[in-house]
């Protein structure tokens, strides 16, 4: 085998030390004998061989059986995609992005600024004084901040074992505070849907690390007691965790950190319009206040400006360490990075309230009955005595994607639904229009549907256990 090898530079040396000859090249020996079991081996591989128009008509035709947020609305309640504009795919397309991550400081200075600035967008943002850009996805971030509470608790020499958190909460609530070796405390709604107060002052004590909220939660409803709550936790020496997952609806309108919250993570794929980092890559900053910030993770972005360079990364005194490689996904970050720019203060404010404005027309041309109110940017209807998931199916008929069902179970046979601010009202109607037909069939109907989709109503369990992962497998069952 032989391959051409490229000089490169020592970080702090000006010159080309070239790593091989002076002819580039390396022959390598490989044994014959495969170290693999002979039962990962075969002798022969038959492929397909189509001609161009078949390639091109096969992908094409898999493009077509796909939904995708560029074919309609995505309206699945707090884990949403919005549409990805399409000028920020080419800003990280740019060839100057291509910059590898493992270069030293002083020669990607402009990566740096960039990010640096990012840092600064997002801290104003969430009323934050300090943000790492590292965690690759929502959850991540969740993950991260939950380990920097945990670290400041222990410099602190507090004992806590519990992380108190709604019922109604994200489901990766849950299992950020066990993977973070925590007790859950499962804090039960009010009657209307939100933190019920006097639970929540019987729950927290000395053990209570923190309490993590998302607001608005997770029908849309704001917090109105946020004030209160905060006080409670923080005078049993807990910190209030913010879920960033419904910041779009308060964008330009309201900060977590005015309302007290000590940490947040930020769902860049629903609020700054990214790719989901679940499709990876994503991104899920974390932004902390004051006392928090020597516990960020490493590397962290600073400001210099000593004369020789602007930007450094840097370590945090008491940094819980890495969460992800480098800085985090680089190219994820300029899409948020320009998204946020683009816009400026008033475009985010306008999206917010477009977002709100969205989910409330939405509502009212729907029959479905919403049992809470008034909601912000999502809402959680109710299928009444229909089966939420055959409504669903129902509605793929009429040429849409449905919303979350039977999540969460405060909403009877929940569909929880969040338009985003970029759909129009044509689209709301037409998607209200499917809403409403598929509720009004009948049982017949709907435990037949959807019958005009690629996939009928499939085993979904047995999907998951057994994926078709190659063309061959279309043929063996």
């Amino acid at each position: 085998m032989i391959y051409d090898q490229a000089s490169y530079t020592r970080e702090g040396e000006d010159r080309h030390e070239p790593l091989l000859s002076e002819k580039g090249q390396k022959t390598v020996d490989v044994e014959e004998a495969s170290p693999l079991p002979d039962a990962l081996t075969r002798d022969e591989l038959t492929l397909p061989n189509p001609s161009e128009p078949e390639v091109a008509r096969h992908y094409t035709r898999l493009s077509q059986m796909n939904w995708a947020i560029d074919s309609g609305p995505y309206p699945l309640g707090s884990c949403t995609m919005k549409y990805n504009p399409k000028f920020i795919e080419d800003v990280a397309a740019d060839p100057n992005g291509a910059v590898h991550p493992d270069r030293s400081d002083r020669s990607v200075q402009g990566t740096l600024e960039l990010l640096a600035g990012l840092q600064e967008y997002l801290a104003a943002i969430g009323g934050m004084d300090a943000v790492t850009l590292q965690p690759p996805a929502g959850a991540a971030g969740e993950f991260t901040g939950i380990l920097i509470a945990k670290a400041y608790h222990e410099k602190q020499g507090n004992d806590r074992s519990e992380v108190v958190i709604p019922a109604s909460a994200h489901g990766t609530n849950f299992a950020t505070a066990a993977m973070a070796g925590y007790d859950v405390v499962e804090l039960p709604s009010g009657e209307d849907g939100r933190v019920d107060v006097e639970a929540l002052d019987a729950a927290v004590g000395e053990d209570t690390a923190a309490l993590m909220l998302t607001n608005p939660n997770t029908v849309g409803l704001f917090e109105r007691d946020i004030a209160e709550i905060a006080d409670i936790v923080h005078d049993a020496g807990g910190l209030l965790y913010y879920d960033g997952a419904n910041l779009n609806a308060l964008l330009g309108r309201g900060r977590p950190g005015d309302m007290g919250f000590d940490v947040m993570h930020y769902n860049v794929h629903k609020t700054f319009a990214t790719p989901h980092g679940g499709g990876g890559p994503g991104a899920g900053p974390v932004g902390v206040v004051e006392e928090l910030a020597e516990f960020l993770p490493t590397p962290h972005i600073r400001e210099v400006n000593d004369g020789k360079i602007g930007y450094e990364t840097y370590e945090p005194e008491h940094s819980i360490g890495k969460v992800h490689g480098f800085a985090g996904n680089w190219l994820v970050l300029i899409k948020t990075y320009a998204y946020i720019a683009r816009l400026g203060d008033a475009g985010l404010s306008d999206a917010a309230a477009k977002a709100v404005l969205n989910a409330n027309y939405l509502a009212e041309q729907i029959d479905l009955e919403i049992p809470h109110g008034p909601f912000h940017h999502e809402f959680g209807a109710t299928a009444g005595d229909r089966d939420a998931a055959d409504v669903a199916k129902g509605m793929l008929e009429y040429g849409v994607h449905p919303p979350t069902t039977k999540w969460p179970e405060m909403v009877p046979e929940a569909m929880l639904t969040e338009p985003t601010e970029a759909e129009s009202q044509a689209s709301l109607d037409h998607l209200a229009s499917a809403f409403n037909r598929a509720y009004a069939d009948d049982d017949e109907a709907l435990a037949a549907a959807p019958t005009r989709t690629t996939a009928r109503r499939i085993d979904q369990a047995d999907a998951a256990r057994n994926p078709r992962l190659s063309w061959q497998a279309l043929g063996e069952r």
